[in-house]
């Protein structure tokens, strides 16, 4: 008789690599190097409010699905915000901290989060997540996939859809045929703002895998500690889990560098996965108007069309990327509240909310900054 088991594990240590990567599915950012490098280095631990507690579903001793859960103590590092849930909460005396949540930290990508090939394997999966949760306020499962959102509704999680800005390459031979594309207005602004930071002496490269050396890591992680300490808040990510990040998963870092006579004053981080590339994180030692549009979706963009790369996600938020030719995509969460009024409050709030996020993706896709097919 074939022997079946479900076990919550604080960290990945005992979980070959090669099994997890296996029903991860290639997806970098789901796969065991990521995670262990968040938990390892202490970047997602109990003490910064993200205490593992990952499911495994094993089957004869192999395992068959795994689910990243964490049980959090804040919102921080989440991209879908609940402050006000847990705001209201607080104002009739409940908790809403703890609370179970499935995601990838620091990270909104969308990508798979029921690990398992099985259908009815994902199935038990958001089962054990909602039975843990009914141990505190509620489960939330962040940028899941289509299919994924779906099996949890139909497990009784609602839905939430947030807006973020993506960029696609439709076939362009370079940069300028991209710019060809886009209205008079658009594309005179744009061609200003990369001639303002050419004019400043700066010069970009472009570090893939094992270029990018530790200098490189070292310098990147002090231009991301002084973005955080120029928004008065702390970091996220340390200097171990970057260098743990480039030693593991090389083939999907990319460093873009500005440098001005050589010397670097500027970096951005961008994971590459299949024909995808996904902005990260960026920083600049000094401040140069408009180099933040340069580093992180100019020069993202020119690599994706130079490299045959079909979509470039600039992170989450931001309506000025969709003047510089990223479009509104809807993204996905799903959230389970145990307590029976709330619950019935929010989903009234979600209906609510999603009908103005339609609304709103309307509106951004009719001040679209490419031209209409009739102006073509």
């Amino acid at each position: 008789m074939a022997s079946e088991c479900l076990r919550v594990v604080e960290n990945l240590a005992a979980v070959p690599a090669a099994e997890w990567n296996r029903i991860a599915g290639g997806d970098p950012f789901i796969s065991h190097e990521f995670l262990a490098a968040l938990i390892d280095t202490g970047c997602a631990s109990s003490r910064t409010g993200w205490q593992p507690q990952i499911v495994l579903l094993e089957k004869n001793n192999k395992l068959a699905g795994a689910m990243p859960l964490f049980l959090k103590s804040h919102s921080y590092g989440e991209y879908v915000f609940d402050w006000a849930w847990a705001d209201a909460y607080g104002r009739h005396g409940l908790a809403y901290y703890p609370k179970l949540l499935c995601a990838v930290p620091f990270t909104p990508v969308t990508g798979p989060r029921l690990l398992a090939a099985q259908g009815a394997d994902r199935e038990k999966l958001a089962v054990a997540a909602l039975e843990m949760a009914r141990e505190v306020s509620s489960l939330h499962v962040l940028f899941p996939t289509a299919p994924e959102a779906a099996l949890l509704q139909d497990a009784g999680m609602l839905l939430r859809r947030t807006v973020q800005f993506h960029w696609q390459n439709d076939g362009y031979a370079d940069f300028g045929d991209f710019l060809s594309r886009m209205t008079r207005h658009r594309r005179k602004i744009i061609r200003q703002e990369r001639r303002r930071v050419n004019e400043t002496g700066l010069t970009f490269r472009w570090l893939r895998g094992a270029e990018i050396e530790r200098s490189n890591w070292e310098f990147f992680e002090r231009c991301y500690r002084r973005t955080y300490a120029a928004h008065r808040s702390s970091p996220y990510l340390n200097l171990e889990f970057f260098l743990r990040l480039g030693a593991t998963l090389p083939q999907h870092c990319l460093m873009i560098l500005a440098e001005r006579a050589g010397r670097p004053v500027a970096a951005t981080l961008n994971v590459i996965s299949g024909d995808k590339i996904f902005g990260r994180y960026w920083g600049a030692m000094e401040h140069i108007p408009l180099l933040h549009f340069e580093c992180c979706y100019y020069q993202a963009i020119d690599y994706a069309i130079a490299n045959r790369l079909q979509l470039f996600e600039g992170g989450a938020q931001g309506e000025h990327k969709l003047f510089r030719g990223l479009l509104p995509v809807e993204t996905l969460s799903a959230h389970w509240l145990k307590h029976p009024a709330f619950s019935n409050a929010i989903e009234d709030y979600l209906e609510r909310e999603s009908a103005g996020i339609a609304r709103y993706v309307d509106e951004l896709n009719e001040h679209s900054p490419f031209r209409t097919q009739a102006a073509l």
